[in-house]
């Protein structure tokens, strides 16, 4: 039944995996004067606020009843569902207009120039800024929680399942921040090419993030509604 449910979420993990501005803001901090303290430290808060969204959403889905019975899943965790589909698919349509047409120049958000000062603390609270508010994170960090919940585990099984999707969740934040760590050297021409292709991409990359994850809750949740 776990196994079962990690391949439910697994989706969910790499929609969260793939968020180009955390990436970028993490490599930026690679860059840094304080890189060996910022890296390790944005690392730990973007785990830290994917832990944190997971938790209190497992606690109000067992407080709410809204795990599954015989029949399925209820009817409250699809209308959450069809909640959280609808809003990605605005999301969606907002990026996607939003995307640099051909010729403009990608603009880093202005928020990363102040990047090269930051100490462990602040790099720390914007990773768990990034992981827990930014809004495609959460909320499909939110459905991954209510499939947990609905999956008729154990607590133990329920953890377990939770660690999975952040560690899945975490893994283009924790590769820079090993590569530069165990490669320093050649660390350096990689994360600037690849730092340069998400500042390029971001926008359509998450609008097509956001249409995928968005038609499958919205498919979810409609063949969850007990008609």
């Amino acid at each position: 039944m776990a196994g079962q449910t990690i391949g439910e979420v697994l989706p969910s993990a790499i929609g969260v995996a793939l968020s180009p501005i955390p990436i970028v803001a993490v490599i930026l901090m690679l860059f840094s004067p304080r890189a060996k303290t910022n890296g390790p430290a944005f690392l730990a808060g973007w785990l830290a606020g994917l832990t944190v969204v997971g938790a209190i959403v497992l606690a109000l889905a067992a407080a709410g009843n809204l795990t599954a019975d015989e029949s399925g899943e209820t009817d409250s965790s699809s209308t959450l569902k069809l909640a959280l589909g609808l809003l990605l698919l605005l999301l969606a349509v907002k990026n996607w207009r939003d995307r640099p047409r051909e010729g403009d120049e990608p603009a880093v958000p202005r928020w990363m120039s102040g990047i090269d000062s930051f100490a462990a603390p602040r790099s720390f609270g914007l990773a768990f800024l990034l992981s827990a508010v930014n809004p495609k994170n959460l909320l499909l960090t939110i459905a991954a929680a209510i499939s947990i919940a609905q999956a008729g585990l154990s607590t133990g099984e329920e953890i377990v399942v939770l660690i999975v999707f952040i560690v899945l969740a975490s893994i283009v934040v924790l590769l820079p921040v090993l590569t530069y760590l165990l490669v320093p050297d050649r660390a350096a021409e990689w994360l600037e090419s690849l730092k340069l292709w998400l500042v390029a991409s971001n926008n359509a990359v998450l609008a097509v993030i956001f249409l995928i994850f968005g038609v499958k809750l919205i498919g979810e949740a409609i063949g969850g509604f007990s008609f």
